[in-house]
């Protein structure tokens, strides 16, 4: 096994700077998942890991060994891409060892290792098959196999669950989880799917505009996003963001005030949030599911519930929970709710929500406060 070491990395494609600055680092046996929109450089990220892309400043280290220059068939590593890329006349089992025939590999080392392979992804019933025999999971377990047979340092997957239909990227993403827990390789995972980044990953790197946004673990990107595009990237409904204004409460503690209905609503900041002086404009940044439904018995259960008025506009049900739309001044506000609590379209509710969970952003340059 290996760690893998990036640094200052940056790539142009002629005038056009794609990769500005990018510092990653993977300890052995991490899984981590360079996530963001189309278009924000994590493929090419991955590419030049591959050593299919050179490297147009910066450092990429796989352990100790520096591979700037090193062909991608000398980086002890395996890729496993998004379109398979299986041979069709080929059975499962030539697909697998094809790569280790040309490398002069013995017959019974290869055969060992399609044994070992094919038990652990469970496809030994596949070995005879083509892939036109096989549906789009079972192509995945073999492009995956063909990549384990190798036993490499690291592991690069370049979106490899975007072909299959929701309920299969879920059954694969679990099996891409317990493989990894199994063989405990240093694992690079490119996706726009920030689920997948969430529940695979041990750290997450959001990327955008080619950059790195922030580098850490799942809950910590999803709880203190570093500024606002990582809260309005990850999380689904995205955060909420309300114009407010720092204030005190009647007890004179840190407050922010939103426009709400009727008005305007103070909420009490929780300790260890540092806003700076009253008067100061901020973004409150607030994540669906700590918009709920107010109650008396709630609040004093727990002391950082808000409350606020606010009528419904949509109601959409998705069965375990209840999607809210409601109105806060001039905006739209998301809020989640139990479907057993759910609003009504046109309703005014009184909402709580529980700010020690809130963010606080710059509106100028939409840092996290």
């Amino acid at each position: 096994m290996s760690s893998l070491t990036i640094r200052n990395l940056r790539k142009s494609f002629g005038a056009v700077e794609v990769l500005k600055g990018i510092n990653i680092e993977a300890r052995t046996g991490e899984f981590i998942a360079l996530v963001g929109p189309s278009g924000c450089g994590k493929s090419t990220l991955l590419a030049m890991i591959a050593g299919l892309e050179s490297v147009s400043e910066g450092e990429i280290r796989i352990g100790d060994r520096l591979v700037n220059s090193v062909a991608p068939k000398d980086r002890d590593i395996a890729m496993v891409f998004q379109s398979y890329a299986l041979y069709p006349t080929m059975t499962v089992r030539e697909n697998i060892t094809f790569g280790m025939e040309s490398r002069g590999v013995p017959k019974p080392q290869r055969d060992e290792a399609v044994k070992r392979v094919a038990a652990l992804l469970q496809i030994e019933p596949l070995l005879k098959r083509k892939p036109g025999q096989l549906s789009g999971g079972q192509r995945q377990r073999v492009a995956m196999g063909r990549a384990l047979v190798r036993d490499p340092k690291l592991f690069l997957f370049d979106e490899p669950l975007s072909n299959l239909d929701a309920k299969l990227r879920v059954d694969m993403r679990t099996e891409i989880k317990k493989l990894h827990h199994r063989v405990g390789k240093t694992t690079v995972y490119v996706t726009h799917d920030q689920v997948e980044a969430m529940t695979l990953a041990s750290r997450i790197a959001v990327m955008h505009q080619g950059q790195v946004q922030q580098f850490d673990e799942p809950q910590v990107v999803y709880d203190r996003p570093a500024n606002m595009f990582v809260a309005g990237f990850m999380g689904s409904p995205a955060m909420n963001f309300i114009p407010a204004t720092l204030t005190t409460d009647a007890e004179g503690k840190p407050a922010v005030s939103i426009k709400a209905t009727g008005g305007t609503a103070v909420l009490t900041l929780q300790d260890g949030i540092s806003p700076g002086a009253a008067g100061r404009d901020v973004i409150l940044g607030v994540r669906p599911e700590h918009i709920f439904r107010y109650s008396h018995e709630l609040k004093a259960s727990k002391k950082s519930i808000a409350s606020v008025d606010a009528p419904v506009e949509m109601v959409e049900p998705t069965g375990a929970e209840t999607i809210g739309l409601m109105r806060f001044g001039e905006l739209e506000v998301t809020g989640r709710f139990d479907p057993d609590e759910a609003p009504r379209m046109g309703e005014t509710i009184t909402l709580g929500i529980d700010m020690s969970h809130a963010c606080l952003f710059d509106p100028v340059t939409r840092n996290l406060i």
